[in-house]
C-alpha cells in the first residue's frame, strides 16, 4: 500500500461500538467495507481481517482490486440526491 490520499483509517470494531484501534487501508477497500456491512455486523462478526476477507462480496472485490495499481483511486462520485 502506498501512503497518501489513497488510504483511510479503518477501525475493525467501529468507534460507535467502542473500537479504538485503527489501521490504514486502501480508500476504495474502506468504502466497500462500509457499503457492504453495517456497523453492527462489523462489530459482531467482521471485526478481524480474516473475517472481512472471507465475506463473499468483499472477497470478490479484493480479487478484482488486486489487478489495479497500488495507487488506484476510484474517481466515481456518489449520485446526487434529487429534491
Amino acid at each position: 500500500m502506498v501512503p497518501g490520499p489513497s488510504t483511510d483509517l479503518h477501525h475493525l470494531v467501529p468507534r460507535s461500538r467502542g473500537g479504538r484501534e485503527s489501521q490504514r487501508i486502501h480508500r476504495v477497500c474502506h468504502h466497500k467495507i462500509h457499503a457492504t456491512l453495517s456497523e453492527a455486523e462489523l462489530a459482531r462478526s467482521f471485526h478481524t481481517w480474516d473475517a472481512l476477507r472471507a465475506h463473499p462480496e468483499l472477497a470478490r472485490f479484493i480479487k478484482w482490486l488486486e489487478r489495479k495499481p497500488p495507487t488506484f483511486h476510484d474517481k466515481s462520485r456518489r449520485p446526487r440526491y434529487r429534491k
